[in-house]
């Protein structure tokens, strides 16, 4: 049977290219919203609402989400969660997947496969997924972030810059991916266990963490491993500008 876990949508109400991004409206529900019912057709036992802001406490409230106030001052969503995890009483070993505010698309499926997976990996501190990048542009793209894994499928490093480098295929066709080169493009979905998140805001960011602005380098940094998988179905982009937002509301039909 497997492990239980807590479902964590951390909301912040300020985006400097969106700003309210939660409470934007599609299809006639806040974005939030939207989040909050994808996550709880998952197999969490709970789903909770992290936020900083009374506005976004206000609308979860209305339409039935658990929803708690957190501080304004974090570094991190991660930060962030370890304060849910505290106020919500869980012991160490409990599991919590933190999903997106912004992600109103994302499939239930790898809400339940983050987890599951970092329950069956008991060396980890935490989980996440990936899937296969094809494209040479998006190689190049300091947005796309690439992971690189070790043979048990624990992470090596993540990076924005392009990784790994294949010196002599690249250096003459950098347009084309070299066919044995198994790119990876790292997708922003989080499992972890409580214990691990008390650890990580007391270890603080390190340098590596603030170079690349990847907060899951501080979990590589002090030595925790992180099991990376190959996502069972393609997640939907999500929402980081007015243009996604226009995006998402044409597929749900606002």
């Amino acid at each position: 049977m497997s492990q239980a876990f807590t479902v964590v949508i951390p909301a912040r109400f300020a985006s400097s290219r969106l700003p309210g991004k939660p409470l934007q409206d599609i299809a006639g529900k806040p974005m939030v919203q939207h989040v909050w019912e994808q996550a709880c057709k998952s197999r969490a036992r709970q789903v909770v609402v992290a936020t900083d802001d009374a506005r976004i406490v206000a609308a979860c409230r209305g339409f039935g989400a658990e929803v708690l106030l957190t501080q304004v001052a974090h570094n991190s969503g991660t930060d962030r969660l370890a304060e849910v995890a505290i106020q919500l009483g869980l012991a160490g070993d409990d599991l919590l997947v933190n999903v997106q505010g912004d992600e109103p698309l994302i499939p239930p499926a790898l809400i339940n496969q983050v987890a599951a997976n970092l329950a069956a990996q008991p060396l980890a501190a935490m989980a996440t997924l990936a899937e296969p990048l094809e494209d040479a542009a998006a190689l190049f793209n300091p947005n796309v972030v690439k992971v690189i894994t070790d043979c048990n499928g624990l992470a090596l490093t993540f990076s924005r810059a392009p990784l790994p480098w294949a010196r002599d295929a690249l250096a003459c066709n950098p347009d084309q991916l070299p066919a044995d080169v198994p790119y990876r493009r790292h997708i922003g979905i989080y499992a972890y266990r409580a214990q691990f998140l008390a650890d990580f805001v007391a270890w603080g960011p390190c340098w590596l963490e603030n170079t690349e602005s990847l907060e899951q380098l501080r979990a590589l940094w002090h030595g925790a491993r992180i099991h990376v998988a190959d996502a069972l179905e393609a997640p939907p982009a999500g929402v980081d500008t007015l243009a996604d937002l226009e995006r998402v509301r044409r597929l749900l039909g606002a």
